[in-house]
């Protein structure tokens, strides 16, 4: 899996440019505020359809532009595919794979996969659950469409049921609805879990050996799946989680209506970082967060070349400058096997490290 070429118009600072790719390694250098995120994030909108450092499309669009487009050549299962994503103000995203219209961005993941790393996904170790949940989904939703699917369709009904919860003091005919919310609520949320627990697990695997390898055997790193307390076994079927997860609703009706509030489902799901039996978030140093946050992230990229069959397309955002030198091997040591895209600030910070290609970016111009 691998991008061939990239072609950007009016794509945050790069006003209209065409690059091609080595098939193995890439290095992009330049001073801050350059371009050189900006390139990554526009690889990350065609295998997802965003950036996952904005929360609205239009960040992205050139300041003074009327939106973006981003095109890419692509090599995925040993096929050739173009995709595009464009965003114009006042129209809807339009997404195209060989020149077809795709209805949702799920099209763009089935060509496209993508592993970003930039020196704030130490959030992972650090922040709440909001943090990890969202690393949770960036790949899953480019691995399993179905899982995509019921995300979407559980955050539609999340909203929803939260405005009747909401209104509903004003408006108390709203309640009468509330059970079907409730169903198809319970139903998504066994699909989120059934894919979470799959993916927490091998994550889990993955991880461990990662940080083992990294710290020399001396931390053990484990990942547990936390989920709604009425859920008995996450392996379970669909119907057996879809039915505890109504019980979970049902407990909690009185406190939602009390507190206006969607207290019950998958929404609050965690994952628990573990080094030596205490939780990272509290007691990780500095050094072992840095480390538990990379071994997440290239365990992500092993369960994609599991589940696939290939690598994804694995995005360093100027990570090994905050990293010490045996760090530094070791992730150097890993990114083999697919294609890669690192930058850094320095020409030759990484030029004698790595074969491939080499950019340097200034003022949204790539050289």
């Amino acid at each position: 899996m691998r991008v061939n070429r990239l072609l950007l118009e009016d794509f945050r600072n790069y006003c209209g440019e065409a690059v091609e790719f080595d098939p193995v390694c890439n290095v992009i250098w330049g001073e801050n505020a350059q371009g050189k995120t900006n390139l990554l994030e526009a690889i990350c909108c065609l295998a997802c359809g965003k950036s996952p450092r904005t929360r609205s499309d239009r960040e992205l669009i050139r300041f003074g532009a009327q939106g973006f487009r981003v095109e890419g050549g692509i090599t995925s299962r040993d096929r050739d595919f173009c995709s595009r994503v464009e965003v114009f103000h006042g129209r809807k995203k339009k997404i195209t794979v060989n020149g077809v219209t795709a209805r949702t961005s799920a099209a763009l993941s089935q060509v496209l996969n993508t592993v970003f790393f930039a020196p704030e996904d130490l959030q992972i170790i650090r922040a709440g659950a909001v943090e990890r949940r969202r690393f949770m989904d960036v790949s899953l939703c480019q691995l399993r469409p179905r899982y995509a699917e019921a995300l979407g369709e559980y955050h539609r009904l999340y909203e929803h049921k939260t405005r009747i919860l909401r209104d509903s003091e004003e408006k108390p005919d709203l309640l009468a609805i509330l059970p079907e919310f409730n169903r198809r609520m319970a139903e998504m949320g066994a699909v989120i879990i059934h894919y979470r627990s799959r993916f927490a697990r091998l994550l889990g695997e993955y991880a461990a050996a990662a940080h083992g390898e990294c710290s020399g055997g001396r931390e053990k790193l484990e990942i547990v799946y936390r989920t709604v307390s009425s859920v008995t076994d996450p392996f379970a079927e669909l119907g057996q989680l879809a039915g505890e997860l109504t019980r979970h609703q049902e407990s909690h009706a009185a406190a939602e209506l009390a507190s206006r509030q969607c207290l019950s489902g998958p929404h609050k799901d965690d994952l628990e970082v573990m080094l030596d039996g205490r939780s990272a978030k509290s007691f990780a140093s500095q050094g072992q967060t840095r480390t538990a946050a990379l071994s997440l992230k290239l365990a992500a990229r092993e369960i994609h070349r599991e589940i696939l069959g290939e690598y994804p397309v694995l995005l360093l955002d100027d990570v090994l400058s905050e990293l010490d030198p045996r760090r530094q091997e070791f992730v150097l040591n890993r990114i083999g096997g697919g294609q890669v895209f690192i930058t850094c600030c320095e020409d030759d910070r990484l030029g004698g490290l790595l074969s491939g290609k080499v950019f340097h970016t200034q003022g949204g111009k790539l050289t």
